[in-house]
């Protein structure tokens, strides 16, 4: 009689603990987007965090432990880190989300560091690795215009990434913290991009106008902290080749 009631009480904690993660995954907006691969699934965290979904692998972006509590959502196969900012590389939230062959990929600068101890690869500027059966793409993200009060750029050209992810036949475009650089017209097709939209990132001019550079088919402003991302869809309101679509990512 006691283990069929201990068998009973741990049944119900697996469903409390199961019910718990599904609560805390719905409180995100998600999109499906179809591929020749599979369904990927987008999970929009909020500022610079993202979460995919695809393949059965969870691909996490900048993730954030001031946005959520991670330890209540899926732990991560790999993560993309864009650069050393806080806000961004935040190891109280890479240590939340690992597991055994998690693998972060971030630069040089976070490597350097010393702060993350997990499995780890370095990606810079131009390079290209296949992760996980992933077509993984490290692109220039840095400011031209947005300096310090010492005349020094808020991001470096060098020091950050942008990533340009193929999940099947799709690629998807994750800016990081960058301004329409004319990097951007040598990307090439890009079905899916994420552009920031806060201060020192891009105003809603400078997004609109990587938009008409990279020519997405999807655009996400995301990274707008309380700026109005409804601008961007005034500005593009001509591009009809380009679908707009706001999500809450402050």
């Amino acid at each position: 009689m006691m283990t069929m009631k201990l068998n009973s009480t741990l049944s119900l904690l697996v469903m409390l603990n199961f019910f718990l993660n599904v609560v805390s995954a719905r409180e995100f907006e998600t999109d499906t987007i179809k591929t020749d691969q599979g369904n990927l699934i987008i999970h929009f965290i909020g500022h610079g965090s993202l979460m995919f979904e695809f393949k059965h692998k969870i691909i996490d972006v900048d993730p954030y432990s001031k946005l959520t509590d991670y330890d209540s959502l899926s732990k991560a196969d790999l993560v993309l880190v864009t650069h050393v900012h806080q806000d961004h590389f935040d190891t109280i939230a890479l240590n939340k989300i690992h597991k055994q062959n998690t693998l972060v990929v971030f630069t040089q600068e976070c490597a350097n560091t010393g702060k993350y101890k997990g499995n780890s690869a370095i990606m810079n500027n131009g390079d290209k690795k296949d992760v996980m059966g992933l077509g993984i793409e490290a692109v220039p993200a840095y400011n031209i215009i947005n300096k310090r009060p010492n005349g020094q750029p808020f991001h470096p050209k060098g020091n950050g990434n942008g990533y340009i992810i193929t999940f099947g036949n799709k690629r998807i475009y994750v800016a990081g913290d960058t301004e329409n650089i004319p990097e951007m017209k040598d990307f090439g097709k890009i079905d899916i991009a994420f552009l920031p939209m806060n201060t020192p990132t891009m105003t809603p001019e400078q997004v609109a106008d990587a938009a008409k550079i990279i020519q997405p088919k999807i655009l996400y402003p995301y990274h707008y902290s309380n700026n109005d991302p409804s601008k961007v869809a005034e500005l593009l309101k001509n591009s009809k080749d380009i679908s707009i679509r706001i999500r809450n990512m402050k």
